[in-house]
């Protein structure tokens, strides 16, 4: 009996600690870039939280039009914040009822509005347990992304009791990089930068372990949420510049890209391989043109891990980036007016500016009065000068007018006295190898140097593939056959292919002969399955254990995300053998439909004559003769990796010394007469 009664005694008195707290609510501001903190003041709890006791649930009632607009912390009396959800919901109404515990089994990020019930929150709430008095003022902080559709905080509340979730252990290694940032709580907005601290933890082919090692970079940095469709998923990406300590651009090496202040952190939330646009990039460097340096990484903001990151450059006008002149206020005639200009076709969100001018010519079929409009990018809308606005619209109409109305089959004339052919012909090829949906009319970038410097539109830089090789379920966008230009055929607008594509592929032998040839060069040497497959498998395989961290905090395998294709693979191997299926047979269409005239032997004998390397396979020297010069030499291996060249010219001949190679397949990419080649040289030893 007294047994019994110590026992009642000792559940009485657990239950006398589950203890709630509730507050009413308010109107959320619907402005787009203020957040609203709701208050509940807490006494009378004790004075810390522990294993024994602690803050264990928070409840809410939201009225508000399409959920995705909202994002949501809970902040603690000491400052710690929990990131409680983000962008969920779609275009649905409401969160009624809605509670968020650690001991729910469904995340809330899967689910559909109006979230009645119990979830997982995207954070831990446990990380609010960290010993701290759990009495004073407890925030509930709401912000609103989208100015248009209003909503209200009904009510809410918090409840602490005696078995509470408990604070994650700390983030501190990887195999990958790991970086750091802290707000100090603040909202991260799209626009403006808000100021915050970065750390980046990083050795070369080396774990990391952040409570052993000393941070590479520790500084102050302005960072916001970038992108446009991507903004809608709960894990966002970031774009930032490192700074100095007043808040100035300064330029700055992180890790082993070349000095600059801009940088990007991608979620690649949609793209469950993590490997698309990487890819896209390195194919696009094997290329022998520009595509941003990459690393993965995984970020931790704020103490709260957020998965598996793609840390980038950002695209822009830099020596090391975008190599062309700068353009400044005072260029304004003659030579210096000619350049460096950088224009992209796009959608207007997401972008520095929204001024742009319009092509004089309509996509092909067009049966919706659609148009083609090029925004300026470099000089930005801001800071580009009337005349130079005149200049390079006036030679994007003259590029125009010569493809559309004059002769295309003209080597050294026409459409090709204003742009560059092989970058045409090395856009069109990354678009078709990745059947990217958004190819050629998103996302396109095209950039101009001085005339002094060559001159001619490039087609180029390859940009934002996460919804290319397969991973789009519209537009026939997961379809292996097919071409990627004739998507105004396919679905019509908004943001229809200009005329370009169709009129080059169906017109101009030339360029249908130019690329066949390409085509097939890279097919045998950067676009052979064993070379991909093997850069692939290398590249997820080294991330697998922070990939596997990744999909703990954000449970989405196996589950639709705007616009995954079914079936979706359940794992993240299923994702990576999905994706070297899909690119294998998307491989063998093009295999069959790329123009074939380079099959003539009269073509390949004329190469061979022009070019020639041997002796083939190689042990300790190999030599490159022409006729012609060669210019941009690089040596790869299998995994792409670029090899440090060692050699002389001699006569017409180049000299390669390969002694430090060991036995594998190279790849030598040069360029000659303004095209690139790549040849294939086999070591043995």
């Amino acid at each position: 009996m007294k047994n019994l009664l110590l026992f009642l005694l000792g559940f009485i008195s657990l239950n006398l600690n589950s203890q709630t707290f509730s507050a009413a609510g308010d109107t959320i501001p619907d402005d787009g870039s203020t957040s609203i903190d709701f208050n509940i003041n807490v006494s009378g709890l004790q004075n810390t939280t522990n294993a024994n006791f602690g803050i264990s649930t928070v409840c809410f009632t939201i009225q508000h039009t399409y959920d995705s607009d909202l994002n949501c912390w809970l902040i603690s009396p000491s400052g710690i914040s929990v990131p409680l959800f983000q962008t969920i919901g779609g275009d649905s109404d409401n969160f009624t009822s809605t509670c968020l515990n650690m001991t729910a089994s469904l995340p809330i990020q899967s689910q559909i509005a109006p979230f009645t019930g119990t979830y997982l929150p995207i954070g831990n709430i446990g990380n609010l347990n960290n010993g701290s008095d759990p009495n004073g003022n407890w925030i509930l902080r709401i912000y609103d992304n989208y100015p248009q559709d209003q909503g209200v905080l009904i009510d809410w509340n918090i409840t602490f009791d005696n078995n509470p979730p408990q604070p994650s252990l700390p983030f501190t290694s990887s195999e990958l990089a790991i970086i750091e940032i802290n707000t100090n709580n603040q909202v991260i907005n799209d626009e403006p930068k808000i100021n915050a601290n970065l750390k980046i933890y990083w050795e070369n082919g080396q774990a990391i372990n952040t409570t052993s090692q000393t941070e590479k970079f520790n500084g102050p940095i302005g960072i916001e949420v970038r992108g446009s469709s991507s903004q809608m998923f709960p894990k966002k990406s970031y774009g930032f510049e490192t700074q100095d300590i007043v808040g100035n651009s300064i330029d700055t090496v992180l890790n082993y890209f070349p000095r600059e202040s801009d940088w990007i952190l991608s979620a690649n939330y949609t793209d469950k391989s993590f490997m698309n646009n990487v890819l896209a990039y390195h194919l696009s460097n094997q290329f022998g043109h520009y595509a941003p340096r990459t690393q993965f990484v995984e970020l931790v903001i704020d103490n709260n891990y957020q998965g598996v990151y793609l840390f980038m450059e950002k695209l822009k006008r830099d020596k090391n980036r975008i190599n062309i002149s700068k353009l400044t206020n005072t260029d304004i005639s003659g030579d210096n007016l000619t350049g460096g200009y950088i224009v992209k076709i796009d959608k207007t969100t997401g972008s520095a500016g929204s001024s742009s001018f319009q092509s004089n010519f309509a996509p092909y079929n067009n049966g919706n009065g659609e148009t083609i409009n090029f925004l300026y990018d470099y000089p930005s809308d801001l800071n580009i000068l009337p005349v130079q606005q005149d200049y390079i619209k006036l030679y994007i109409d003259t590029f125009e007018n010569a493809l559309f109305n004059g002769q295309t089959n003209i080597i050294n004339g026409g459409w090709r006295n204003y742009a560059s052919e092989n970058s045409f012909i090395d856009y069109l090829i990354m678009n078709e190898i990745s059947k990217n949906v958004d190819g050629y009319r998103i996302s396109t970038y095209l950039h101009k140097d001085k005339k002094s410097k060559g001159g001619k539109l490039k087609a180029g830089p390859v940009w934002d593939y996460d919804i290319a090789f397969g991973n789009a379920d519209y537009c026939n966008g997961n379809t292996t056959d097919g071409w990627a230009y004739e998507f105004n055929d396919i679905c019509g607008g908004p943001w229809l292919v200009p005329f370009w594509w169709k009129k080059l592929m169906t017109e101009d032998t030339i360029f249908q002969h130019n690329l066949g040839c390409r085509y097939r060069e890279l097919r045998s040497t950067f676009l052979d399955t064993t070379y991909l497959f093997n850069y692939i498998d290398s590249t997820s395989n080294y991330m697998l254990n922070a990939v596997n961290r990744n999909f703990a905090t954000w449970p989405i395998l196996g589950t639709y995300i705007w616009p995954n294709p079914s079936p979706i693979p359940a794992t993240y191997l299923e994702e990576i053998g999905e994706l070297k299926n899909w690119l294998r047979n998307r491989l063998s269409w093009l295999d069959n439909h790329m123009p074939n005239q380079c099959l003539d032997l009269s073509v390949q004998q004329l190469e061979d004559l022009e070019f020639s390397i041997y002796p083939n396979p190689v042990q300790n020297q190999f030599i490159l003769s022409s006729e012609f010069p060669i210019e941009e030499l690089i040596l790869s291996n299998s995994l792409g990796e670029k090899i440090e060249l060692n050699y002389k010219l001699e006569n017409k001949a180049i000299h390669f010394d390969c002694s430090n190679l060991v036995t594998g397949m190279y790849y030598l990419t040069f360029q000659s007469k303004s095209k690139l080649y790549t040849k294939k040289i086999s070591v043995i030893k």
